[in-house]
């Protein structure tokens, strides 16, 4: 299963809020803006008709790819192990700082928010790990030290 998505609960229902969105609200409202540029007449010279047409290829190409990440999805959910897994808070201390990150899917990640996909070198070093635990991640300033203290 190669082609599995691997995503949270809320991380699905955020895909499946913004395909709704695109779908049922932006599309037809592309489509009637795309009408309406087209009943002015000359396409050649249409810069709204052009740019509509435009706007809505990459809505529907954005469409289709929520569908397909959709039926691809697993949704995992936290709990299954004591350790870190997808849809867990880890709280890490790093150089005496405590800081916590959720460990999401690829699809979910968000690094300004703290949240980290399970494929990225810091998800990756941390995921199975159990509390007391460390782990060393190669950044671009060097290598940077992860004490796990909590999980949630």
């Amino acid at each position: 299963m190669k082609n599995v998505v691997k995503l949270t609960q809320d991380g699905l229902n955020a895909l499946k809020a913004e395909l709704c969105e695109l779908r049922d609200v932006k599309r037809p409202r592309l489509v009637d803006r795309l009408a309406n540029a087209r009943s002015q007449g000359d396409l050649s010279e249409n810069s709204d008709y052009q740019s509509a047409k435009e706007e809505l290829e990459f809505l529907d190409g954005r469409i289709d790819e929520l569908e397909e990440v959709i039926k691809k999805a697993d949704v995992s959910s936290a709990g299954k192990t004591d350790g870190v897994d997808l849809g867990t808070k880890v709280t890490v201390k790093v150089n005496g700082n405590k800081t916590i990150f959720n460990i999401v899917g690829e699809w979910e990640a968000d690094p300004v928010n703290k949240k980290i996909s399970h494929e990225s070198p810091l998800g990756k070093a941390l995921f199975g790990k159990k509390i007391g635990d460390s782990v060393e991640v190669e950044a671009p300033a060097g290598k940077i030290e992860y004490e796990i203290v909590a999980i949630e």
